[in-house]
């Protein structure tokens, strides 16, 4: 814990506190003491509006963040923003849901106190201690050496437990406590102080001592400590001091009469918080401040208080639940002793004070205290605020307000104009100007005062009492100035118009102006600010202009300001900017003033801080010209609708500590895993699953409502999701696999916890999705497809079976029908050759001796017999005996020796013996096929040599036959000398087979065909 140092502040009379606070502040989120309770930022939690089922009797904060509540009806898990009811495992039950007592160790475990014993939770287990059984558990602590104590009461006898680990030891049951201790407490010496009816116990060191109150009825009920480190006790009769072994009425301050208090709390700053039956007390000091349910609070009976570790201070009330927690921006009201609440302008003296225009009296904050100038008392005013009456002063609403050089503070009423010096009010008649309608004032270098007057025009007051009145027409204006600034640079007066635009009155003369056009902000300007080095700072409708030799530029939300609508300006000691704005409170720090000053295109990191910070949302600029005014310590005063606001820019409070981040539970299919409770390891959530919807939260009691979230889910996310104030995330139609989801936040003051919570699940595959159905299924298709193949392969193969098997029919039909012709032309025709070769042979011997006889039958004779030899030739080439005896390989090898020795032609022969093994069809068909080529070399080709070759591999059979031969012209083909070659190929396209040709002139010609293996 930090605490920054404090000085003393003095009140004067007996006022309540004001401007004390300005004394003191803190760099953490903590309480300032100096203020009163209405001055802090207060959130009420009401039953009746559904937030608890009944009275939260008790209030504990474990290491994690997290607030538990304890009610009648149960154990309450709260973040800040959303309660949840917490249950213990179903094999783990509590000893009661009615919780009296909660109490969180340093070791993480929650200690909790039930109407029938106490329990621990801590690691996912549920320990209950038996000792307590079958009584009321009132309180529970834990004291500096880690030990545990449990009070716990019954009807007959109350009883004192320790536990230290997993020893238990009880002390009472011989009665010493009564029906049971009310009040347990170690002060910072290491007593441990127990409160029974009627007296109290000083347990140890040392042996037990009990020192008796004087009156028996006395009942303590609660402890807690003075500045000094005195006992203090809270009893029937009002809170007491406990010293030497005598209790003595504890002086608070403010009323006389005792406080019946039921609770009490010292906060880290020192200020102690007194709960009683009506309502919350506040005291610091000897001042006293009581907030109750008419100012807000949830109800006026307080049964508990607790300070969590952010400073924020909790109020467990009769009907419901309230938390206190400071401000970066703090108001004064009536309650502070302003006379008024409705606050028009604002100015601070050279001497220190500050001075407020409120709506019947002008009101001066000094020393701490509030002196009210006005005509007339105003009846119902408290004592606290000190009244002067009869000063001359005319009692009226007070607008605007201007300290000048010599220490006057100038002021603007309905009904009067004049200042005040030595507290003495100095009425000044003006003809020219109506006070009701003067909007802004200022003072020159020559101590002239310059009034704007929306009627008037511009009036000049001078030092000698003489007074010059310029028409806004004479200065090319049909509307009015709203605000008005001297330059202390160049001298002169700069104006700011209600239609916009700004212009420079030198010597009565307009030097200089500005337009929206021209780089000014567009619409109203509100407030003028001339800086040191004679620049102007202008607060427009469009945004903050700054005005600097001869060039205007403006600083809008292009350049990172939340909004553009800005009422004044003012820079504090630091030199950074404070901006008063639509959506709230500005700063921007003095580097980024000079790097934008520098480049109008830089971008600044400007703070907002909004109506959660205590900063009120105004559209149009509240009051009057001025509406800010910076007081000699550095304060920042401005006014606003319900009094005048306060921000110590040197002493902004800030919260340190990163929230701790949790992921609570997870949604899959409207089915909830809670993932805080029990095992944490890796979620598997159900297969097909389609919804997941993630709820996660970050511990920042103070401010919840500004906690930020960045979330990502690894391998679905490509980058941090930046979703604002979002405490769920939402995924859809996730495939099967694992999964980390990562979440993290900052806080209300924009820390970032960059650890933040992860969480590993996994989403189940269905069986399509896994993967030996993905192995079975592919094996499956590829088993389908090999199958659908081989079908489609047997199908292809049967058909060409039957294909080969109709063209075997077929070449066997044709070699029958050759057969049938060659014995038809053996037996038939060539016999009948064969007789008339004979019978010409006998008509030649029978002729006479005729020489031309002769020679003709001769000559017919050995045409028949050449005839004879031809058809002898066909008959054996339509029926070659050999291939069917000996086969293919035989009947090549053959073919080409007779060819060789009829032709002439040199023919090389080399043969496969195992090609011998081909179906006799297909043989055939190989066989005409040389007897095809053989024959196209002899009669075309001319050639001097063949080749011929009967190859069998890789379940096919070629035969190729080349020569050396003239070649031929494929054109030729076109002309229809190609018949053998489209028989041979014909023969080849029977058998699936492939026929190749391949022949240039000159370079002669091979035939290759290669047929499948049956």
């Amino acid at each position: 814990m930090v605490i920054a140092r404090r000085r003393e502040c003095h009140v004067v009379g007996f006022i309540a506190p004001l401007v004390c606070f300005l004394a003191c502040c803190s760099n953490v989120f903590a309480l300032d003491p100096t203020l009163d309770v209405s001055q802090y930022a207060h959130t009420a939690w009401k039953i009746r509006d559904g937030f608890t089922k009944s009275i939260i009797k008790s209030i504990a904060q474990t290491p994690d963040g997290y607030l538990w509540l304890g009610t009648e009806f149960g154990l309450l898990r709260f973040d800040g923003v959303r309660t949840t009811e917490w249950h213990p495992p179903a094999d783990q039950p509590l000893p009661s849901s009615d919780i009296w007592s909660v109490l969180a160790t340093h070791d993480g475990a929650l200690w909790i106190g039930t109407a029938n014993g106490l329990a621990r939770w801590t690691g996912g287990r549920l320990t209950r201690y038996q000792e307590t059984e079958g009584r009321i558990v009132w309180r529970v602590l834990e004291d500096r050496e880690n030990t545990v104590w449990a009070s716990a009461s019954a009807a007959s006898f109350g009883r004192l437990c320790a536990i230290r680990d997993t020893d238990v030891k009880c002390y009472g049951d011989d009665g010493r406590f009564g029906y049971g201790v009310l009040a347990l407490r170690e002060d910072r010496k290491g007593n441990l102080w127990l409160g029974v009816s009627g007296g109290i116990w000083r347990w140890r060191p040392g042996p037990p001592v009990f020192f008796p109150l004087s009156g028996q009825a006395d009942m303590v009920g609660a402890f807690d400590e003075d500045a000094d480190g005195q006992l203090l006790v809270t009893t029937d009769r009002g809170i007491r001091r406990f010293v030497a072994g005598e209790a003595n009425a504890y002086p608070l301050g403010g009323p006389a009469a005792p406080i019946r208090a039921l609770d009490l709390l010292r906060d880290r700053l020192g200020a102690l918080w007194i709960g009683t039956a009506k309502g919350v007390v506040h005291a610091y000091e000897g001042r006293l401040d009581t907030f109750a349910q008419v100012d807000g609070l949830s109800g006026d009976a307080v049964l508990g208080l607790f300070e969590d570790r952010e400073g924020s201070i909790w109020v467990s009330t009769a009907n419901g639940l309230d938390r206190f927690r400071t401000l970066v921006v703090s108001a004064l009201s009536e309650r502070q002793g302003l006379s008024n609440a409705q606050a028009f302008s604002v100015a601070a003296a050279p001497d220190g004070s500050v001075w407020l225009g409120t709506r019947d009296s002008l009101d001066k904050l000094e020393d701490g205290g509030v002196t009210s100038y006005r005509a007339h008392a105003r009846p119902g005013v408290a004592s606290t605020t000190r009244q002067v009456v009869g000063n001359g002063f005319p009692g009226a609403a007070v607008g605007v307000l201007l300290a000048d050089s010599r220490g006057r503070v100038w002021m603007a009423t309905t009904a009067s104009f004049g200042y005040f010096d030595r507290d003495r009010a100095h009425y000044v008649e003006v003809p020219a100007v109506a006070v009701h309608a003067v909007r802004s004032m200022a003072e020159d270098t020559d101590g002239n005062l310059w009034i704007a007057d929306q009627q008037a025009g511009l009036v000049r007051l001078s030092t000698s009492g003489r007074v010059d009145q310029t028409p806004w027409a004479a200065l090319g204006h049909k509307d009015f100035a709203t605000s008005i600034a001297a330059d202390v640079v160049r001298g002169g007066l700069w104006l700011g118009f209600w239609d916009g635009g700004v212009s420079l009155l030198q010597n009565g003369t307009v030097r200089d102006t500005y337009q929206p056009g021209q780089g000014l902000g567009k619409g109203r300007v509100s407030n003028l600010r001339p800086d040191a080095d004679g620049s102007l700072w202008v607060a427009t409708a469009g945004g903050l202009s700054h005005v600097r030799n001869g060039h205007a530029a403006t600083l809008t939300t292009a350049n990172g300001l939340p909004c553009d609508v800005v009422h004044w300006a003012v820079a504090d000691d630091d030199r950074s900017l404070w901006l008063n704005s639509a959506c709230g409170l500005i700063r921007v720090a003095r580097a980024d003033v000079d790097a934008w000053v520098a480049n109008p295109g830089h971008v600044v990191q400007a703070v907002l801080f909004d109506g959660s910070d205590g900063a009120r949302l105004d559209a149009l600029p509240t009051g009057y010209d001025p509406f800010v005014a910076k007081s000699s310590d550095g304060k920042l005063w401005f006014v606003s609708l319900d009094g005048v606001e306060i921000v110590d820019p040197r002493h902004l409070p800030f919260n340190t500590i990163p929230p701790p981040v949790h992921i609570e539970q997870i949604v899959a299919d409207h089915r909830t895993v809670d993932v805080r409770s029990g095992d944490q390891s890796r979620i598997s959530l159900p297969p097909r699953t389609r919804d997941v919807q993630i709820d996660y939260t970050a511990l920042s009691l103070a401010a919840p409502e500004k906690v930020l979230f960045r979330y990502q889910l690894e391998g679905v996310d490509n980058a941090w999701q930046t979703v604002g104030t979002r405490r769920q995330a939402f995924y859809n139609n996730l495939a099967p696999g694992n999964y980390r989801f990562r979440v993290i936040a900052s806080n209300n003051s924009g820390v970032w916890n960059e650890t933040g919570a992860s969480l590993d699940f996994r989403i189940a595959p269905a069986y399509y999705q896994t993967g030996w159905f993905l192995a079975v299924s592919v094996g499956m298709f590829i088993a389908l497809v090999w199958g659908a193949h081989r079908i489609r392969l047997g199908i292809v193969e049967r058909h060409e079976y039957e294909i080969s098997a109709l063209n075997e029919r077929l070449m066997k039909a044709q070699e029958q029908e050759r057969i049938r012709i060659a014995g038809e032309l053996h037996d038939g025709v060539m016999q009948e050759m064969l007789a008339a070769t004979m019978i010409l042979g006998t008509a030649k011997r029978r002729i006479s001796d005729s020489a031309y006889a002769t020679a003709a039958i001769d000559k017919v004779q050995q045409k028949l017999i050449q005839a004879g030899t031809d058809l002898r030739q066909l008959s054996h080439d339509l029926h070659p005996p050999l291939l069917q005896e000996a086969g293919l390989p035989k009947a090549v090898q053959t073919y080409c020796e007779e060819f060789s020795a009829a032709s002439t032609i040199p023919v090389s022969c080399e043969v496969d013996e195992t090609a011998s093994e081909l179906s006799r069809g297909s043989a055939l068909t190989l066989f005409r096929i040389l007897q095809e080529a053989l024959g196209n070399a002899a009669k075309h080709a001319k050639a001097g040599r063949i080749t011929v070759r009967l190859m069998r591999e890789n379940g096919s059979v070629t035969l190729v036959v080349s020569d050396n031969g003239v070649g031929l012209d494929r054109s030729a083909l076109s002309t229809g000398s190609g018949l053998g070659l489209v028989m041979m190929r014909e023969r080849a396209s029977q058998l699936n087979g492939r026929f190749e040709f391949d022949s240039a002139p000159g370079r002669g010609t091979t035939v290759r065909v290669t047929i499948p293996f049956r």
